[in-house]
């Protein structure tokens, strides 16, 4: 059995839905909580990685997630 890997998820909201995507694997989910959608996104990330050839490969390093700021509307 391999390790667990520790994944990186954005989420959010699209009208009644919550949209996670992984920020290291190019794989996204959706639910109606943001713990529903996490969880489909778990799953989702695990059967993509279980299907390729090379996990490691298709996982990109943990991004550096920040925030920035734009001019507000005149």
């Amino acid at each position: 059995m391999s390790t667990p890997r520790t994944l990186t998820a954005a989420v959010h909201q699209e009208e009644d839905w919550y949209v996670a995507q992984c920020l290291e694997v190019d794989v996204a989910s959706q639910g109606r909580t943001v713990e529903e959608a996490v969880v489909n996104l778990r799953e989702a990330v695990s059967l993509y990685l279980e299907e390729v050839d090379d996990p490691d490969r298709h996982v990109a390093g943990t991004p550096l997630v920040t925030s920035f700021q734009v001019p507000g509307a005149a």
